[in-house]
């Protein structure tokens, strides 16, 4: 007895179960239809003004087949043969309409799709349709402005890769063209003996910059292709702003910088080895672009459930144009080059920005120095 009770509430279980499944697929059905529908479609593809020009135009045919009935009412034979012609002539009528109606409104759309389709698979990315959206959108409208809005992101990625390699090219020439130089003249005896130490570190110099460029160059890449990171996990960010300061001690000593550390010991739930990628390139920054005897600020502060961390110097800070546009692959703020660096650096800290869902912000001004502020969760 205790068995087919204990079964039959477990039937009872059973179909409440499958009952609940049943509703939840159907909402998520629901919800997948909604999702479906694109709120940017505002008129129908067969307008109103059509839709009452074919209904005159069947009220008139209407109105003819009455006329012949009543003029040949008597007439069986004669109304048969007649109303085969008219309805001939109006099947006729209808399918010009019809195709008219059809190159017009969807023929000519779909032409110019297909036209800049195929100027696309041949190489043209400036390919733009011409969108017609006075009275709303429909579903072609829609259509040509995906296309218009997917050229122009092929256009940009087109120029992006254009001048990443034009730099990449220019960049390792220069440090290659030093070192070949320089080797040289060495090689041929060119060079006098107390020379001969200054074109060594020279070519020592240039050798590490070209390797940081590759390493920055194949980070930056990773992070870019990478599409599975490690799982974030609770770590202390304080402990790892120090470590990042101290790893870069003896580059702020050898240019006397006052180097400040003012940050609270709390947790932050992030990948730790790429949010490192972030304090690492704002802190060389900071010390390259802040002169001898300078100050630099590492500080970090918490509110609404927030932690930010600001990197703050007193070097030559920035313009508006260089301050748009330091996020740009291979960009530098020194047009003359005079500083080490490759303009990777703050690409790569965007991109982990990007990653890791946080925010950065830049404030600066000439020969006033520059604040980096990054806001991340708590």
């Amino acid at each position: 007895m205790k068995n087919r009770l204990t079964k039959s509430s477990d039937n009872k279980v059973s179909q409440k179960a499958v009952k609940s499944e049943k509703v939840k697929s159907e909402k998520v059905k629901k919800e997948r239809v909604k999702n479906l529908k694109d709120k940017r479609v505002t008129n129908s593809l067969i307008s109103w003004k059509v839709l009452l020009f074919s209904l005159l135009v069947l009220y008139i045919f209407m109105l003819g087949q009455a006329l012949i009935f009543n003029a040949n009412e008597n007439r069986i034979t004669t109304l048969i043969g007649v109303l085969v012609y008219y309805l001939c002539f109006t099947c006729l009528v209808l399918a010009v309409l019809i195709g008219v109606f059809w190159r017009y409104f969807i023929g000519r759309p779909l032409k110019k799709l297909s036209d800049g389709a195929r100027r696309v698979a041949e190489g043209d990315f400036t390919v733009q349709i011409p969108e017609n959206n006075k009275n709303g959108k429909n579903e072609l409208d829609v259509l040509i402005e995906d296309f218009n809005t997917m050229t122009r992101e092929l256009n940009s990625n087109e120029m992006l890769k254009s001048d990443f390699i034009t730099n990449v090219s220019h960049e390792i020439k220069t440090p290659l063209a030093v070192i070949q130089s320089y080797t040289k003249a060495l090689k041929d005896g060119l060079v006098s003996k107390e020379d001969e130490k200054l074109y060594y570190d020279t070519i020592i110099e240039a050798s590490q910059n070209l390797s940081n460029m590759v390493t920055n160059i194949l980070s930056l890449n990773k992070l870019e292709n990478q599409q599975i990171f490690n799982s974030p996990s609770p770590y202390p960010l304080g402990e790892q702003l120090r470590k990042c300061a101290l790893n870069f001690m003896d580059k702020w000593t050898e240019k006397n910088i006052d180097f400040k550390i003012e940050v609270i010991d709390i947790d932050i739930n992030y990948d730790q080895s790429l949010i490192e990628h972030i304090w690492n390139n704002l802190l060389s920054n900071a010390i390259k672009f802040t002169k001898d005897c300078g100050e630099i600020i590492l500080s970090s502060y918490q509110k609404d459930g927030y932690v930010f961390v600001t990197v703050k110097d007193n070097g030559i800070g920035m313009d508006e144009e260089t301050k748009n546009k330091i996020f740009e692959k291979f960009y530098q703020g020194d047009r003359s080059h005079s500083q080490e660096g490759n303009g990777l650096g703050l690409s790569i800290v965007k991109r982990v920005i990007e990653i890791v869902g946080a925010e950065i912000f830049v404030e600066s001004s000439p020969n006033c120095g520059s604040l980096f502020t990054v806001k991340l969760k708590i």
